[in-house]
């Protein structure tokens, strides 16, 4: 081969191989699933979803440049998680980011090898979710809320905000293994505010609708609602049921106080999705999902719902409005 056949053919395969090489150096994109189990259209839902986003945006991270989020949204029906969750796993994703317990549950049912990271849960170890806070195992870790502590908090502000409450339904889906300290707190906080606190359960839709009509029988002066999927999948026709009746809800949970709720006292939801963000960023990085620990929140808020206390003919404390971070008029 003459030399400048040589070089010629040297410099087409160097021209060829440029691409492949430079491709190699591009970082890897990776899939991001995101597993909700609320309508995609809802505003909080949409807000949450941007949360995650902008967390993962203060690490460096950009939607379509360093990750593509693959979305699956039950709209409200819980039914149709598992096959949610399995789609992602067929896929596969990276991570799937689990929004609340059922979500959780499903996408575990799906794999026990893709990390699982929770933006809101309960109680993560008395729902059999991790082995320990500090050290979860298996493939789940993210944020607890932290529900079980803060329900005697909620009986009490139950007791602020209408003095005269004696009798309370609670509104729970006991097929949330989570809910169950949550309901043996509030029976205690009970006992030492003079409460007498009435169970309704409510496990599927259609129990959901019936226990509006148990709620109307037991004569309540309230209702606390436990926040969890199926609730809060459905938490537009509790409070439409709840202000109707002229009943106050407290809850744990803004959105219930949005969705025509009384008030609500709980851990920031936007502040656990940004944070969970944190937990993407570090499994990306190589670490193992069961090596780090679960977090607990760190910002809490009050939220009263003006709008509903005129609807349903009730005077919040001018001293408890002072407290509040947010006031819907």
């Amino acid at each position: 081969m003459k030399r400048r056949e040589f070089i010629t053919l040297l410099g087409s395969a160097g021209a060829a191989a440029w691409p492949l090489a430079a491709r190699a150096q591009q970082p890897k994109i990776f899939r991001l699933g995101y597993l909700d189990p609320d309508i995609r259209s809802d505003p909080t839902a949409q807000n949450l979803r941007r949360q995650l986003l902008l967390g993962l945006r203060d690490l460096g991270y950009l939607e379509d440049r360093n990750f593509q989020m693959e979305d699956r949204n039950a709209e409200g029906n819980l039914e149709r998680l598992p096959a949610l969750a399995a789609d992602l796993a067929r896929l596969p994703v990276d991570i799937i980011v689990a929004i609340g317990e059922a979500p959780i549950r499903a996408a575990m049912q799906a794999t026990d090898k893709i990390p699982i990271v929770m933006t809101i849960s309960a109680d993560p170890i008395g729902s059999g979710l991790v082995a320990s806070l500090n050290r979860p195992g298996g493939n789940v870790t993210g944020m607890s809320n932290l529900a079980p502590e803060m329900a005697g908090k909620r009986v009490e502000l139950l007791k602020e905000v209408i003095p005269r409450a004696s009798r309370v339904a609670v509104l729970w889906n006991s097929s949330n293994k989570s809910k169950f300290e949550e309901w043996n707190d509030i029976q205690t906080a009970a006992k030492t505010t003079g409460l007498t606190v009435i169970s309704v359960k409510a496990r599927t839709a259609e129990e959901i609708e019936r226990s509006f009509g148990s709620i109307l029988r037991e004569g309540p002066d309230a209702v606390i609602t436990l926040a969890e999927s199926l609730t809060l999948a459905y938490r537009k026709q509790i409070g439409h049921f709840a202000v109707s009746n002229r009943l106050p809800i407290i809850a744990e949970l803004r959105e219930f106080t949005i969705a025509d709720g009384l008030a609500s006292y709980g851990a920031s939801r936007p502040d656990l999705w940004r944070r969970a963000a944190s937990y993407v960023d570090k499994i990306m990085r190589g670490t193992k999902p069961g090596d780090l620990p679960v977090e607990q929140p760190v910002r809490f808020e009050m939220v009263i719902n003006l709008k509903t206390a005129k609807a349903i003919g009730l005077d919040v404390p001018p001293t408890l409005l002072a407290r509040a971070d947010e006031v819907i008029e």
